[in-house]
């Protein structure tokens, strides 16, 4: 078995922000491959993160983010189980991220199932009818619709939406992370942004 050393585990450690303990386990696991860790361990996360998404989130706390011009401003609602855990450093970091994020990609949604059915009916209209234009054959258009929808999500549900920092995960993805390191469930409930055109 590999000597697992603890410059493996620390730097595995600043890689997912999981315990020390686990890190560990996942080394060994995982023969001290440590990219073979990093997907264990994020695995795990969403296992655990799972588990948690049917429990009560009634706590939080409401963030801001005020941009420097003082031009755009974003109020999020970020949910967890319990009032410790909202006063937390991590939450209170997420959700400051959180409203940063808003106010560079303003989003519309929250997540997918929040567009009604009448917007995406009319985008999917809207993709077929350019798909037929640019001469793609007919019965193509339900893939290409299909596949341009999920591109809509990407670009106007914040869950869907690739992290302003960090273009490789999704906001979806930081809030498992999160579910997963602190132990309990955390919803996005709502959101506003606000701007001053010039």
């Amino acid at each position: 078995m590999a000597e697992i050393t603890a410059g493996q585990v620390s730097e595995l450690r600043s890689r997912t922000s999981v315990g020390m303990m686990d890190c560990k386990k996942a080394l060994v696991e995982c023969c001290g491959d440590i990219e073979k860790a990093v997907d264990l361990l994020r695995e795990k996360g969403l296992a655990k993160a799972a588990k948690k998404a049917d429990r009560v989130a009634s706590q939080g706390a409401i963030f801001s983010y005020i941009h420097n011009t003082s031009k755009l401003g974003v109020l999020v609602e970020l949910n967890c189980e319990t009032d410790f855990v909202a006063r937390t450093d991590e939450f209170q970091k997420l959700g400051n991220e959180i409203a940063l994020h808003i106010a560079a990609s303003n989003p519309t949604y929250i997540k997918p199932e929040d567009v009604p059915a009448e917007v995406i009916a009319r985008e999917t209209e809207v993709i077929k009818a350019q798909a037929l234009e640019e001469g793609k054959p007919e019965k193509m258009l339900d893939k290409i619709a299909e596949g341009r929808i999920n591109k809509f999500y990407e670009e106007n549900c914040l869950l869907e939406q690739k992290y302003v920092r960090n273009p490789d995960v999704k906001i979806k993805d930081i809030l498992i992370e999160n579910i997963a390191k602190i132990g309990e469930n955390m919803q996005i409930n709502r959101f506003a942004r606000f701007s001053i055109e010039a």
